[in-house]
């Protein structure tokens, strides 16, 4: 028998223990990320502006955009509210990624990032709990 793996046989699973600290280290930075975003919208909207002004959108924003990206960053950390939290923070990152879009910035390091953080957001997620693996299986 070949000690070679077939194309068709299924890598041996991850270890538990590590896809459970990676998943915490991803959905940390995630956290972590938007939650300076937030703060920076509520305590340093001078900081902002000149990007609020290129994307279209006006400075008071920042009063309602900043609390809500706080909430998603909350839900998203909190273990019994992560999915919601994953949802609203992947619609966030979507308007975010939009709205350079609309202005012509196709693949700009805004763009980028929101893409970035999305993606981790959910591998995060997808690494540290074990119901979203059982959805969503990526190798039968």
């Amino acid at each position: 028998m070949s000690e070679t793996m077939s194309l068709h046989q299924a890598p041996a699973a991850m270890n538990p223990h590590r896809a459970l600290w990676a998943g915490r280290i991803m959905s940390a930075f995630v956290v972590i990320a938007l939650v300076a975003d937030g703060a920076i919208q509520i305590l340093a909207p001078a900081q902002i502006a000149s990007t609020l002004q290129e994307t279209g959108f006006a400075l008071d924003l920042t009063r309602v955009v900043g609390p809500i990206v706080l909430a998603c960053a909350i839900l998203y950390a909190i273990p019994a509210t992560a999915v919601l939290g994953a949802i609203l923070v992947t619609g966030f990152l979507g308007g975010a990624i939009c709205a350079h879009v609309r202005i012509g910035e196709l693949g700009s390091p805004p763009e980028i990032i929101a893409l970035l953080l999305g993606a981790m957001t959910w591998g995060g997620l997808y690494a540290r709990d074990p119901r979203i693996r059982a959805i969503l299986p990526l190798i039968r």
